[in-house]
């Protein structure tokens, strides 16, 4: 992990691919996921539709923490154990919501809030390959 996460990072799946015109500057971050530089989730989302694709906003705030101290090394030990639950979802990219350094009973904690985000061409949510709509997916419009 190259830079420390806050809210409005946005990651990318590596591979993920992206419509013609759409271009924008992104840094290796941790093993098969790239980190968008100098965007956040709502810039990326406003350049989508003239591309005719959809930057999906998956509602349902999901966490993960971490103890230890305040600092970057906290912070990558819940962020690889987000990373890692996301390999068997569909998705191709998560956006970071919050970055909180917390302590419970005198142990110190790191909270990462997230949502999850799919880049996409059409409007429609869906499941890898197939033209069926994802089943029980709320979305919100972002």
């Amino acid at each position: 992990m190259k830079e420390m996460i806050q809210a409005g990072t946005v990651l990318f799946k590596e591979g993920t691919a992206l419509p013609d015109g759409l271009k924008f500057d992104s840094e290796p971050f941790s093993a098969g996921w790239r980190s968008v530089a100098g965007l956040n989730g709502y810039a990326i989302d406003r350049k989508t539709p003239a591309a005719e694709w959809t930057f999906f906003y998956l509602a349902g705030e999901s966490k993960a923490s971490a103890f230890g101290h305040e600092g970057q090394e906290t912070t990558g030990r819940a962020i690889e154990k987000i990373l890692a639950s996301l390999k068997s979802e569909k998705c191709n990219s998560v956006e970071f919501t919050s970055v909180v350094c917390k302590a419970f009973l005198g142990m110190p904690y790191t909270m990462v809030s997230f949502h999850l985000r799919n880049l996409q061409k059409g409007m429609f949510l869906l499941k890898g390959q197939d033209s069926q709509p994802w089943k029980g997916v709320t979305l919100v419009a972002a």
